[in-house]
């Protein structure tokens, strides 16, 4: 007896000494070392990155954790209640560690051998949520409870709760109650009856299990359990417990609609962030305001996938994109087959369910059945006129197809085009970017052709080459002889041999239609002429980039590869009177809360020159040699200051592109963007860019460009401010075909385009500058005429060229115009 009195002693006393060693342990090691819980007050939770249009329009959306915070006040009442009855219903009384509650948890496992509700509280949630890992030690759940109990002291109920409604996981990446009411039923909170706050509330417990899209059993269990606590915690009724009860499952998953298809514009505003705030940006909440205008974006995206499924059209039909094999229940089966099918730039799927030798019938996707006849099948002839039954290739039943509505509205075959295309369309005033587009479909090929696809712009490069020749003493009458020429080159068979498009020769031209008809070989003599060092350096004014420009006269055609945002910051400078801008997408960044953390200021062009194309005086610093002009060249055409930058818990560095709003650098006179746009608006009216004419206006200017082979098709133009570019081409480059020129591949889809972009816009009248004069003169040799020249016609001229032109002899070149000259 004595030895088991002194053993017990022993035992308590040591069990004292170990408690006072544990309490020693948390007082001098784990306490010091725990965070301090008023963070919490200040903290801000993981929301996706999201980019808008310019009036608000959801365009794009990133980030790994969908939340969206809300406020306590925000939330219903049944809500709290279905939470705390499910997870923790002594919260309101216990001071951050329910004792009787881990005691009743494990009661109930050794009586029914299952765990049903855990020791855990919402606060000891909290706590492992927001400070601790996973791991599962005794360490931590000390650490927990520690952690927990400071919680409570510092924080009240109310904002420990709001904490946890924000932050719990509850499946399909959704955290939060806000962001799971818009997950599983497309609703806010506050729209969602008891049955489905029920459910959600039995989620936080093992959100996997008790998923109502995967495991409908599952969820309805658990519901039923929230419920009945609800019910014996005196928070719901008799009857309203039955009625929640009796409700069917209603989740299902919904996405976060965007509102307007722009995947390329959400991409660029998304790389610009991240550039700039590091991977913090995909989960701090920011808000990015884009330049975009929907209808436009809406009007690109028309007019780029219509024009590209009309190319293909013009072409060979390339067949079924795959083959399904169907039963006797043929449309049941072809249903079940287009599930996991998806429409792809407005090209519907479909499966042929009947062939015969007038056409086909398909069903899509929702059940609509479509009978096409010859008239539209044409294209695909091959394949319509023959069957399965003749033995021969052609449609059999079980083929899935494209459809897309014609151009009155009828479905007719397509195939998703194995050709692509950009199109970037920006403010000349500003530079700001309104629609981009570049690519068929986003979801195709996320490789942005406006800003990665340097490609040779051919002809489209001739307006600054011509824009070099105005300022460096030749005029719109100037001659120069359209003739054949012949350049040593050892690479080449030959030499080299640049050729007009139609083959022939014209002898003495005019600047003027040198330009409107596109001469190649009057822009060699030219460049020949002005120099070819000269020319680059003047170019790069315009912002290229001295690299893209090559040093020999092949720079005459277009032959440096550049992509479409480039060689649409070119032509903003003609569109908007000779000011250099910088073509932009972002133009504000606000914060969880709506507080503005960055706003973009860009160089503006002074009011009134874009639309009258001729006010004001040159302006900035006179830029003389290259590498001045290089340097110009160099500023990103996205962001001219996209240094990174990270992200603090509570706020973002509040900075701006430049301190104060810039004007714009004047970098053309005035006189020489008269006279550049009124040749190129000839194109328009009289050259290759005639089709255009059917746009019923009289300021459009632009140009086509068309490479060796047809590789590539483009034509950049603009009129009322809004410039515009769009390109043509195979990714892995091949000739697009005979005839398929910038005229006929990318002039349509531009002309789509500025039909809607430009309409409601008044057209802008070329004003003629107080330095500009016309004259008469004759078209056959440039010289002013006669009073009494009948075949005289009009030209402008820069009033210090007037005494030049009375000088200019004749241009009589020796021998006859279709003699080569070799260099």
């Amino acid at each position: 007896m004595k030895r088991l009195f002194f053993w017990l002693l022993a035992s308590f006393l040591s069990l004292g000494a170990l408690s006072l060693l544990l309490a020693l342990v948390v007082v001098y090691f784990l306490l010091p070392q725990l965070p301090d819980p008023k963070s919490l007050r200040s903290f801000e939770f993981q929301v996706p990155l999201a980019i808008y249009a310019r009036d608000g329009t959801l365009i794009g959306e990133f980030g790994e954790q969908k939340r969206i915070p809300v406020k306590l006040q925000q939330t219903p009442l049944l809500l709290r209640d279905a939470i705390v009855a499910a997870e923790d219903d002594r919260f309101y009384s216990h001071m951050g560690v329910d004792w009787l509650g881990i005691l009743r948890a494990a009661g109930e496992l050794v009586r029914t051998g299952e765990k049903r509700s855990g020791g855990s509280t919402i606060t000891m949630q909290v706590a492992r949520n927001f400070f601790l890992s996973r791991e599962k030690t005794y360490l931590r759940k000390v650490t927990e409870i520690l952690l927990a109990v400071e919680i409570e002291r510092q924080l009240s109920k109310e904002e420990i709760l709001e904490l946890y409604i924000n932050k719990v996981f509850l499946g399909q990446r959704a955290y939060g109650f806000g962001a799971a009411a818009r997950v599983y039923y497309g609703n806010e909170l506050r729209e969602l009856n008891l049955a489905q706050l029920a459910m959600l509330a039995g989620l936080p417990k093992a959100p996997s299990r008790y998923n109502p899209v995967r495991d409908p059993g599952a969820a309805i269990a658990r519901r039923g359990y929230v419920l009945e606590r609800m019910l014996i915690d005196g928070k719901i009724g008799d009857e309203m417990y039955r009625k929640a009860m009796d409700e069917p499952v209603s989740a299902r998953l919904h996405t976060r609609e965007i509102d307007l298809d722009a995947g390329y514009a959400a991409e660029m505003a998304r790389a610009w962030a991240v550039a700039r705030y590091g991977v913090a940006a995909y989960s701090r909440g920011l808000k990015i305001e884009t330049t975009l205008d929907p209808l436009m974006q809406e009007a690109a995206n028309r007019s780029l996938r219509h024009h590209l499924v009309n190319y293909e059209q013009r072409h060979r039909y390339r067949g079924p994109e795959q083959h399904f094999l169907l039963g006797d229940e043929k449309v049941p089966q072809a249903l079940n087959a287009l599930v996991v099918q998806n429409e792809m730039g407005g090209l519907e799927p479909a499966v042929v369910i009947e062939v015969t030798e007038d056409g086909l019938t398909a069903v899509m996707g929702e059940g609509t059945e479509v009978a096409l006849d010859k008239k539209f099948l044409r294209w695909a002839e091959g394949y319509w006129r023959s069957s399965a039954a003749s033995g021969q290739a052609g449609f059999r039943v079980g083929d899935m197809i494209r459809l897309a509505r014609g151009e009155k509205l009828e479905w007719e075959l397509a195939q998703i085009p194995e050709v692509q295309g950009a199109l970037i369309s920006i403010d000349a005033a500003d530079g700001a970017i309104r629609a981009v587009n570049g690519g068929f479909d986003f979801a195709q090929s996320k490789f942005n052709r406006v800003l990665q696809a340097d490609r040779q712009p051919g002809s489209n490069f001739k307006p600054f080459l011509y824009t070099a020749a105005l300022a460096n003493g030749f005029t719109a009458a100037s001659l120069i002889n359209d003739a054949p020429l012949v350049f040593n080159d050892d690479t080449r068979d030959g030499g080299w041999r640049p050729q007009n498009y139609s083959g022939k020769f014209f002898g003495p031209t005019r600047l003027r239609v040198g330009l409107t008809k596109s001469r190649n070989l009057v822009s060699v003599r030219l460049l020949q002429a002005i120099g070819v060092n000269r020319t680059r350096e003047f170019c790069l004014r315009f912002g290229f980039p001295p690299e893209k420009l090559p040093k020999n006269l092949s720079l005459a055609l277009g032959s440096g590869a550049m992509t479409p945002m480039e060689l649409i910051t070119g032509y903003a400078v003609l569109a908007n009177g000779g000011y250099r801008v910088e073509p932009h997408l972002v133009t504000k960044v606000l914060d969880q809360q709506n507080e503005v953390v960055w706003t973009g200021s860009y160089p503006l062009v002074p009011s009134g020159n874009v639309q009258q194309l001729n006010q004001g005086e040159a302006g900035g610093d006179k830029v003389e040699t290259v590498d001045e002009l290089a340097d110009q060249s160099s500023v990103s055409p996205i962001d001219s200051d996209s240094q990174g930058g990270q992200l603090s818990v509570s706020s973002f560095p509040g900075e701006t592109s430049y301190p104060l709003p810039v004007e714009a650098q004047r970098i053309l006179p005035e006189a020489e963007v008269f006279l550049i746009n009124s040749m190129l608006r000839d194109v328009i009216k009289k050259g290759t860019g005639r089709k255009a004419k059917r746009l019923g206006r009289n300021d459009l200017a632009g140009k086509t460009g068309t490479t060796n082979n047809q590789l590539d098709a483009w034509f950049s133009g603009y009129a009322a401010g809004v410039v515009t570019t769009a390109w043509v081409g195979f990714d892995k480059p091949r000739s697009l075909g005979k005839r398929e020129t910038g005229a006929r591949a990318a002039l349509p889809i531009w002309i789509e385009y500025m039909e809607q972009a430009l309409a409601g816009l008044p057209e802008q009248p070329l004003k003629q500058p107080a330095d500009v004069v016309s004259a008469r003169i004759r078209a056959d040799t440039g010289q002013l005429a006669d009073a009494d020249e009948e075949q005289a016609i009009f030209e402008y001229f820069k009033v210090s060229d007037l005494e030049k032109l009375r000088s200019i002899e004749t241009y009589q070149p020796e021998g006859e115009s279709d003699r080569a000259e070799i260099f």
